[in-house]
Formats: C-alpha cells, sequence, structure tokens
C-alpha cells in the first residue's frame, strides 16, 4: 500500500457494523487507526520485527514493510544516547515480562521523536517464550514541556538562590552598620578624651619644665636642685618629654583610622537604603577598599587612575558590593605579589570602572561560564560562585554592563560601564545625594 492509499484509508468512516463487515477488517481498521504504534517482534537474537502497524508512517516516516524487512531495524533507529540504558536491562523483560522505556527514536527525516514505548513477553503454554508485543506512543510534546519545566525550575533556583545571597549581604550589611554604629559611640568619647588628655600633658609637662627652670634659677648647686635632678633622672624625664607626645599623636592617629574604617562600613554598608541616589562612584571604591583592605594588602599595591566622574544615579550598596566582589576576585588572581589598577573615566552619558590585576588570568574555555551562578574554579569551600552572577544581574539592573578581558599569566581586566541616568525600563528612582 503507497502513501496516498494509506491516508485514503486512514481518513476513511468507519467500517459499517459487524454485520456488514467482517472482523477482521474492523480490527485492522482500529490497530491501523490507534494512537499508538502497535508491533511484535521476535523474543530474541536481534528483536527483529514481524509486525508493525500502518500507523507508523504517519507517526514516524516508515512504511511497515521497510521496518519488516531491516532484521536491525528498530536497534539501530534508537538514539546512540539512550541504546546503552536499554540494552544492558532488555534481558529484564524475560523475568519480569513486562518493560517499560522511554528513548528517543529517528524518524525518516532524521529528526529524534521521544517515544513511550511498553513491551510484553508472551508465553505458550509451557512457558516458553512466543513473541514480544509492544505499542510505541509518541511523547515528544511532553518531554519538550518537562524539559522546559526542567529549566524554568533551575532559572527559579538561581533567582532564590541570589536572592538568599542577596539577603545574606543585605543582613551582613545591616550587621555592619550596627557594628559600626556601635563603636562609633565609644570611639567618639575616646576621641575626645584623648585630644583633652593631649591637651593635659602638654600642661603638665610645661609646669614641670617651669618647676625645673625655678629651682634651678633658686637654688643652684644646692642640695633642693640635685635632689630635683635625681628625680628627673630616675623617671628619664628627657624621654618621657619626646616619647609621651608621640603616644599621644600615634594614638590619635590610630583612632583616626579607625574612624575612617567605621565611616567607610556605613557607607559601604546602606544596605538599608534600597533608594535610587545620586552616588560619587569615587567615594564608594574608596570606602569598599577600605573594607577589603586585609584581603590585598598581602598581595598587591593598589594604583588608582581616578577620572573626573559625574554623580551617578543608582543603588550605592549594590555597586559597592560588585567593587568588593572584582576587588576580591582579583587579589585571589594573583598568585604572590601584584598589581591591581582602579581606572575610572566617562564616554558620553556612561561611566566607567574597570579593575585591572596582574594574577593569573582566566582560561579561554572559561570566558563564557564566569558569570554562570555557582561557577567557580576555586578550590571546594573558598567560594559560592556566586560573586560574578550577582554582579552581573545589579550592573544588568542598573541598565549597564560588564566586559571581560584576560589572559593566562598576564591578568584580567573587569569593566563595569553604567549610564548616568538608568534607562526608562529600570524603576523611576528618587533622585537624593547620597
Amino acid at each position: 500500500m503507497n502513501f496516498e492509499e494509506f491516508e485514503s484509508f486512514d481518513s476513511s468512516p468507519p467500517p459499517r457494523p459487524a454485520e456488514e463487515t467482517s472482523p477482521l477488517v474492523r480490527l485492522q481498521y482500529l490497530i491501523d487507526n490507534t494512537p499508538a504504534i502497535v508491533y511484535s517482534s521476535v523474543p530474541s537474537g536481534d528483536f527483529k520485527l514481524t509486525f508493525v502497524s500502518k500507523n507508523a508512517y504517519r507517526v514516524l516516516g516508515y512504511q511497515p514493510e521497510e521496518m519488516l524487512a531491516d532484521p536491525n531495524f528498530w536497534f539501530d533507529h534508537i538514539h546512540p544516547e539512550d541504546a546503552p540504558n536499554i540494552f544492558s536491562s532488555l534481558a529484564l523483560l524475560f523475568v519480569e515480562g513486562e518493560r517499560t522505556y522511554e528513548y528517543r527514536f529517528r524518524t525518516a527525516n532524521g529528526d529524534y521523536l521521544w517515544m513511550h514505548d511498553q513491551l510484553r513477553l508472551i508465553r505458550d503454554e509451557h512457558g516458553a517464550p512466543v513473541e514480544v508485543i509492544g505499542s510505541l506512543s509518541d511523547i515528544s510534546a511532553r518531554k519538550h514541556m518537562e524539559q522546559e519545566q526542567e529549566r524554568l525550575i533551575a532559572r527559579l533556583r538561581e533567582a532564590h538562590d541570589q536572592l538568599l545571597q542577596s539577603e545574606k549581604m543585605a543582613s551582613i550589611g545591616q550587621l555592619a552598620a550596627g557594628v559600626a554604629h556601635e563603636i562609633n559611640n565609644p570611639l567618639g568619647f575616646v576621641n575626645s578624651n584623648m585630644s583633652s588628655l593631649k591637651r593635659y600633658i602638654n600642661t603638665l609637662l610645661a609646669v614641670v619644665g617651669a618647676y625645673d627652670r625655678v629651682v634651678k634659677q633658686a637654688a643652684p648647686g644646692s642640695a633642693l636642685e640635685a635632689r630635683v635632678e635625681a628625680i628627673a633622672h630616675e623617671a628619664d624625664l628627657a624621654f618621657l618629654r619626646e616619647d609621651v607626645p608621640d603616644l599621644v599623636a600615634e594614638s590619635l592617629d590610630g583612632l583616626k583610622r579607625v574612624r575612617e574604617i567605621v565611616q567607610a562600613l556605613k557607607d559601604f554598608s546602606h544596605m538599608g537604603d534600597t533608594d535610587w541616589q545620586r552616588a560619587d562612584l569615587h567615594a564608594g571604591l574608596d570606602s569598599t577598599l577600605t573594607i577589603v583592605a586585609n584581603e590585598i594588602k598581602y598581595k598587591a599595591t593598589i594604583e588608582k587612575r581616578y577620572g573626573s566622574l559625574p554623580f551617578v544615579t543608582c543603588l550605592p550598596s549594590q555597586l559597592n558590593q560588585v567593587f568588593m566582589n572584582l576587588l576580591v576576585n582579583a587579589a585571589h588572581a594573583i598568585r604572590e605579589q601584584g598589581l591591581i589598577t582602579i581606572s575610572t573615566g566617562v564616554d558620553g552619558d556612561w561611566v566607567w570602572v574597570a579593575i585591572s590585576d596582574t594574577g593569573c588570568g582566566i582560561p579561554q574555555k572559561n570566558m563564557n561560564r564566569i558569570f554562570e551562578p555557582f561557577f567557580t574554579t576555586k578550590p571546594v569551600g573558598s567560594g559560592t560562585g556566586l560573586g560574578l552572577s550577582l554582579s552581573y544581574s545589579t550592573v544588568s539592573k542598573h541598565g549597564g554592563r560588564i566586559e571581560v578581558e584576560s589572559e593566562v599569566d598576564v591578568g584580567t581586566t573587569f569593566t563595569v560601564r553604567l549610564p548616568v541616568l538608568p534607562p526608562a525600563s529600570v524603576e523611576s528612582p528618587p533622585l537624593a545625594d547620597a
């Protein structure tokens, strides 16, 4: 039967009631028009097909005759990736009596369809295998839907993990802001007390000097002068006069550095400030450098090449997080000692921040994956693989982009490009100076 004859037969009305047509004709009609392909095969060897319903042509594009003529037809048309699983377990059909598989089957035009194959072993009255019968159903639509669901679930999982990471960073930011506030209170009165102490020490040293001069003038060469000189020598007054002002000055300088770190913590951790603001990116970079100083100072020297930047409408704390990720990654890329260069500039209505390192570089094979969630080349436990993914999402949210250039054993440059004003697709921000 050729294709036209089959189509004519397939679309013809059902046969007349049983009294007007033979049961065999009626049965043939029902088999050839079932949704599934009905088939049978020998129960051994290559499972050569012995019967295939005519609807195989409609589903797979093969005439039943050519499927029956090729003894290896079934095996040869299963997708190579699916065949091993089927072949390794097919013997269980003779133990269990039934097997069900889902695999890809090559059609006449070379495409693959997902098929649901249900096999059943038929035995004679003595229990000897007679034949295998089965039905093949096209489940491609269902499989494609499942794959799409898996992709959606993966995207949801990615978004969920990024949200958790963002919430984690927000919590850390709030904690840092709280710690900074708590440190600020004692820092304020210690700094005030140190300033007062400096004045008091200067006054005391002036009084001691005045007493010394008075004694020497009033009773030169006397026992009193000798006694005063002995006390001064015992107390090492000359050293104290020289060292105490230095100690106070160093303490005040240390307090100043603590105050700068606290201010950097406050600037960096404006996690409660979820409003868009007009911000100075240089200030954000400087505060971030203060925060990550301990990660960098033993590995690299920082070189700043700041240009003249306008204020940028943005979410400052989130951009600070991006800068922190890039700076920490740059430090980790440097094996021993190196250089991290931070450059900034303006290009029309856009600003750019480039962070370069003289580290190990990124292999070309990894360049297309560095922004994937959870992708990391660091040892297990040394990184989550979310830093660059979150940075990419943050910059994209600002209507910007991240560019990367890298050469193995030379270094890497990440360039963050941001519009001075966010695009209309970004939620309209209230303009408030940071």
